[in-house]
């Protein structure tokens, strides 16, 4: 039996990155022989298993046969005659193709190592295409590197192009699409998996309300770059830029404006209540991959209350209070503060204006502040009555944030 350190943690250490897991594949071995030595098997799909001391993942080298459309249509063989070579073909990128034996040497049948050199992502084998997955992953993997010089070469753009056109993203299911994009929302430069998919033609069939966008005018005294497509993943690129690694605020940012793509022809390049159209897309992409809530809300708030954060400053006080709670901010002030991160990367996601200043988001904070330090003990305290406490502690609401409004 030999043991050889696969996939990530190869590809990290290669590249100088933090290494996270570590996966294993083991040659010449049976799940007898494990169990006998001490591992414990985990998992349905394929013969994986823990190790007795580490409790790192050790997989039998195998192979799969595309045996029906889809991500589950594989026939999966595991033996002791499955070579290493034979195992690091089965993967998707070169990148992740490359294994390390227990001394440290490489074994890299398909170029992986200079891809790393050279900042490609390229597919393996022309097996790629029997997985639509492997579109996210690229995807994912194309957000994660792109900060390192890393591009997709043309013949895997050209074979995702051919899996897209065949089909094979048709038979993606919901929870596999949202897991991949939760993850590529997550990494580094999220707009760039957006972008991806787009030029492979993925983006239209699986988000075709986002897909929409690009084309749409704006107008230019306001945006810049006119495009609403642009506009959504500059904005978006803020989003990562202001709040690192948070997938939540990137996917209400990335849906914010889906309103846009239904503004009658006859309007352009005006969006007349595009905040509010834009609700039911949002809905209807969340239903479809079945986002958790706490993402779809933030999404709905973002698309209904950007133009009236950006505006908040004009607000009278008691506008502001009203404002406040259909923020739910009394209940949810974290929530609060993801809405005025999304609505600054809405403001800045625009052509020579990436590094405006956006004051209303601290006068906001600093409202929002003072209306939360009025408590209704506090009221009761005084003597105001439990019938009377709803509309006293909305005037005194009113009276905080009319304390810090010039006039």
């Amino acid at each position: 039996m030999q043991r050889f350190l696969v996939g990530g943690a190869v590809r990290d250490r290669l590249l100088g990155r933090p290494i996270g897991d570590r996966d294993w594949v083991l040659v010449g071995a049976t799940p007898e022989q494990l169990i006998d030595a001490g591992y414990l098997p985990v998992g349905k799909d394929f013969p994986v298993f823990l190790d007795p001391i580490h409790r790192e993942e050790h997989a039998l080298a195998r192979t799969e046969r595309k045996s029906a459309p889809g991500y589950h249509g594989f026939v999966i063989h595991a033996a002791p005659d499955v070579t290493l070579e034979q195992d690091l073909s089965r993967r998707d990128l070169t990148i992740n193709a490359i294994a390390e034996d227990e001394n440290g040497a490489l074994s890299d049948p398909f170029g992986g190592v200079s891809d790393l050199n050279e900042r490609w992502l390229r597919h393996v084998s022309p097996a790629f295409a029997e997985d639509p997955v492997r579109i996210l992953r690229l995807a994912r993997f194309a957000a994660r590197f792109a900060a390192l010089g890393f591009r997709t070469h043309p013949s895997t753009i050209e074979l995702a192009r051919s899996m897209v056109a065949s089909g094979e993203v048709d038979a993606l299911v919901a929870e596999r699409v949202w897991q991949e994009l939760k993850r590529a929302l997550s990494e580094p430069m999220p707009a760039v998996a957006i972008e991806l998919l787009r030029e492979v033609g993925a983006l239209k069939v699986l988000l075709p309300e986002l897909d929409a966008l690009f084309g749409v005018p704006q107008r230019a005294e306001y945006h810049p770059e006119i495009d609403a497509g642009v506009h959504t993943l500059m904005a978006l690129e803020q989003a990562a830029r202001l709040a690192p690694g948070d997938p939540e605020i990137a996917y209400a940012t990335l849906l914010h404006d889906l309103g846009k793509a239904l503004t009658p022809q006859h309007l352009l390049p005006k969006h007349i209540n595009h905040e509010l159209t834009g609700i039911a897309p949002v809905e209807a992409i969340s239903a479809r991959f079945k986002v958790p809530r706490e993402y779809r809300e933030l999404a709905v708030l973002v698309t209904r209350e950007h133009l009236n954060v950006h505006r908040a400053e004009e607000m009278r006080p008691a506008t502001l209070i009203k404002f406040f709670d259909r923020c739910d901010l009394w209940r949810r002030p974290e929530r609060f503060e993801k809405l005025l991160i999304c609505c600054e990367a809405d403001k800045r996601g625009r052509l020579g204006l990436t590094e405006v200043p956006y004051p209303v988001g601290a006068w906001l904070r600093a409202a929002a502040a003072r209306a939360r330090q009025v408590r209704a003990r506090d009221l009761l305290a005084q003597g105001t009555s439990a019938e009377a406490l709803p509309e006293a502690l909305r005037q005194a609401r009113i009276k905080a944030v009319g304390a810090q409004q010039p006039g």
